[in-house]
């Protein structure tokens, strides 16, 4: 683990490669899982706001599950997560024409920081995002369905943190991510020696 300001990170945030390569696995993260996505209080509002706006992407299966339950359900744990369609996909995704899953909220997003993006744990993924004695702590979720993203990110040579940046700054601000940068280049050059 490493620690930047208040928040902990698992050493693979730094290690390993990622670049999510949606052709491969035509957003099953959206679909796979134990509950829907999970959201923030915060965050209950600005979707209520936006919910006219991604109504028009939504299948009417979709409009009907948030309609009946809300664009937002508590989970076993008392957490706040998106609803799903028979416990599969997030009810705010939807299947564009190449048969990708893509999350309506993103697709309606008018590229200003005033308007919902996405859920922040969605926009962090895979990273995720914990509660530790009193800090907050990112881990690496690794699992089959990424595999192609780990095999791209590879390729390309794009470490985790550096396919996460944008979602990092918008959750710990641009200078924490500034140090983060700076951390990953001092443990790459390794220990000083005397």
């Amino acid at each position: 683990m490493i620690q930047v300001g208040k928040v902990l990170l698992s050493d693979e945030l730094l290690e390993e490669f990622f670049c999510c390569d949606l052709n491969a696995c035509k957003g099953a993260c959206c679909v796979e899982g134990e509950a829907g996505a999970p959201l923030k209080t915060e965050e209950l509002e600005p979707m209520m706001e936006k919910l006219p706006a991604v109504k028009k992407l939504l299948s009417e299966e979709s409009i009907k599950i948030i309609e009946k339950e809300g664009p937002a359900i508590l989970d076993s744990d008392g957490e706040w997560v998106t609803p799903t369609i028979g416990d599969k996909e997030c009810v705010f995704a939807f299947y564009d024409d190449q048969g990708i899953l893509k999350c309506s909220f993103e697709e309606s997003w008018d590229g200003t920081e005033k308007d919902f993006r996405k859920p922040i744990s969605c926009h962090l993924y895979p990273a995720r995002e914990v509660e530790l004695f009193g800090s907050t702590a990112l881990n690496y979720h690794q699992w089959e369905i990424c595999s192609a993203a780990c095999e791209l990110g590879k390729r390309e040579k794009i470490p985790l943190f550096k396919f996460l940046k944008v979602a990092l700054e918008r959750r710990f601000g641009k200078e924490w991510y500034l140090e983060l940068e700076q951390i990953a280049v001092q443990i790459k050059k390794g220990p000083k020696t005397l």
